[in-house]
C-alpha cells in the first residue's frame, strides 16, 4: 500500500484529538504566560494581583489543566486506544487527577481569591456549579472503569472532559463579542461564558448517543488478558 493511499485512512483517527488540542491552545498558551509573569515576578495588573498575593492555586491549576487538556484529548484518538491499550490506562491515571486537581483549584479559586468588577454572581454560580460537575463525572468516570463498566466510563469522562474545555470553547463564544463590542458587562459576560460549557456538555451527549455501542462491561478473565499484552 502506498503512502498516498494510507494517508485517508489514518487522518480521520487524529482529526477529534488534534481539533481538541487546538481548541485547548489558547488558554494553554495564555496559562504559559500567567506562569512565566509569576516566574519573572510581574508585570502585576489589577486582574493578576491576587495570583502574586497567593500562587499555588493558580500554579497547580494551570499545570493540570495543560495535563488534563492534552492527554485527555489524546484519550479519543481510538486507534491509539485500541493499539495501545497499555498507555491508555497510563494516561489515564494522569488524566482523572489532573483534572481533579483543575476542577478543585478551579472551584478554590472562585470562592477565595478576589472576584473582578465584571464577575457577577451568575458567573460565580456557574464556575460552582460546573465545576462540582466536572468533579462529579470524573468520579464517576473513575468509579465505573472500576467495575470495568467501559460505557458508563466513557460516557463520564467524555463529559467530565466536556466541561473542562470549557475555557477553549468560551474562547470562541467571548472572543467575537469583544471584537464587535468592546468588553462585554457582567450579565453578558456570563451568559457567553455560560454558552461555553454548554455548548460542550451538549456535542459530549450527541457524541455518547452517536458512539458504536459497546458492551457495557468487560469480563474479568478478558480485562486481566488485556492487562498481560
Amino acid at each position: 500500500m502506498t503512502e498516498s493511499t494510507k494517508a485517508p485512512t489514518l487522518a480521520p483517527r487524529w482529526l477529534v484529538p488534534t481539533a481538541l488540542i487546538a481548541l485547548s491552545a489558547v488558554p494553554v498558551i495564555a496559562g504559559a504566560t500567567r506562569l512565566g509573569q509569576l516566574a519573572g515576578g510581574g508585570p502585576v495588573t489589577h486582574d493578576s494581583v491576587r495570583y502574586f498575593a497567593v500562587p499555588a492555586p493558580v500554579v497547580a491549576h494551570i499545570i493540570a489543566v495543560t495535563l488534563f487538556s492534552v492527554l485527555g484529548a489524546l484519550q479519543f484518538a481510538h486507534g491509539l486506544r485500541r493499539r495501545m491499550p497499555a498507555w491508555h490506562r497510563a494516561a489515564g491515571r494522569l488524566v482523572v487527577p489532573s483534572g481533579l486537581v483543575s476542577a478543585l483549584t478551579g472551584l478554590w479559586m472562585t470562592l477565595f481569591y478576589p472576584h473582578l468588577p465584571n464577575d457577577s454572581a451568575l458567573l460565580v454560580g456557574q464556575r460552582l456549579v460546573f465545576g462540582t460537575l466536572m468533579i462529579v463525572s470524573l468520579v464517576l468516570g473513575f468509579a465505573a472503569i472500576r467495575r470495568r463498566d467501559v460505557a458508563r466510563h466513557r460516557a463520564w469522562m467524555t463529559r467530565g472532559y466536556a466541561i473542562g474545555m470549557g475555557a477553549g470553547t468560551q474562547i470562541l463564544t467571548v472572543g467575537p463579542w469583544m471584537a464587535l463590542a468592546g468588553e462585554p458587562g457582567p450579565l453578558p459576560r456570563a451568559l457567553l461564558m455560560g454558552a461555553g460549557w454548554v455548548i460542550n456538555l451538549v456535542v459530549a451527549e450527541w457524541v455518547i448517543r452517536k458512539a458504536p455501542r459497546t458492551p457495557r462491561s468487560v469480563p474479568r478473565g478478558e480485562a486481566q488478558r488485556s492487562r498481560a499484552r
